[in-house]
């Protein structure tokens, strides 16, 4: 009779271990699947498709990290369990010069040469996100003289920069608004930590899904270094039955305009 109890007990308890381990695989899947397009990688990340299958989750860089701005996605977090991440609203990344969390990646994840100048680690290089302004809740942009973003800026003035403007309404003060250049603003987040408002104005997002693209077939012709991106382009013709004819002759057309 005990025996037969015994060998009860360790059915169940192998079957409610067999269950629990499914729910834990069902749901990093369930995570893998919803995940949030909207994470914030270490610096030097590789594109998303190619990270999460380079990252092989062994929290080195978690590690490495002296303010505890990475963590490991864990259960409910809605990002890919055990990858990287940051919420720089909690904890900013505080742009160390030697890029601890980098080096330490076995499987370069995290590549140092996206965050390299001239074979050099620089970390004004990284582009971790990108800041986006909310111009209906920033303060500044509602007359309240406001810097704390322009303030925390570790690319302080050309990351973003100060726009003075007229205050219209009062006729005597300046509109002190924030510009973000794209082109330099790293995604590190010190101005999202240190925007004043309840819930941050300006605040970091992907790259990817942040910015947009103009395409090849739009480029700005006075400028040497955008033209140089476009060099390969190819033309592409399209023909209609107005195109045909010429500009003049189709203007001059008016059709059965006076036919009344």
């Amino acid at each position: 009779m005990n025996s037969d109890r015994r060998e009860f007990l360790l059915k169940s308890a192998r079957t409610a271990g067999l269950v629990c381990l499914s729910g834990l695989i069902w749901s990093a899947y369930v995570d893998e699947l919803t995940a949030s397009k909207l994470i914030l990688r270490p610096p030097g990340a590789l594109k998303e498709k190619d990270f999460l299958s380079t990252c092989i989750k062994c929290g080195l860089c978690v590690e490495a990290c002296p303010f505890d701005t990475l963590k490991l996605a864990k259960p409910g977090d809605n990002k890919p369990l055990g990858t990287p991440f940051f919420n720089p609203r909690d904890i900013p990344c505080y742009m160390c010069i030697d890029i601890p969390c980098v080096p330490v990646c076995p499987t370069n994840a995290l590549d140092e040469k996206l965050v390299s100048t001239n074979g050099k680690l620089d970390i004004n290089s990284a582009q971790m996100g990108v800041a986006i302004i909310d111009s209906q809740s920033c303060i500044a942009f509602w007359g309240i003289q406001c810097d704390a973003c322009y303030r925390a800026c570790p690319i302080l003035g050309q990351a973003i920069t100060i726009e003075y403007e007229k205050n219209g309404r009062t006729g005597k003060h300046s509109f002190m608004k924030p510009v973000v250049h794209t082109d330099v603003c790293t995604g590190c987040g010190l101005c999202e930590r240190a925007c004043v408002t309840q819930k941050a104005s300006i605040f970091i997002l992907p790259r990817e899904v942040a910015l947009g693209k103009a395409g090849d077939y739009y480029v700005k012709g006075w400028d040497e270094e955008d033209q140089k991106r476009v060099k390969n382009a190819k033309e592409i013709k399209t023909t209609t039955k107005i195109s045909k004819d010429k500009a003049i002759d189709s203007l001059n057309d008016m059709g059965d305009l006076l036919d009344d």
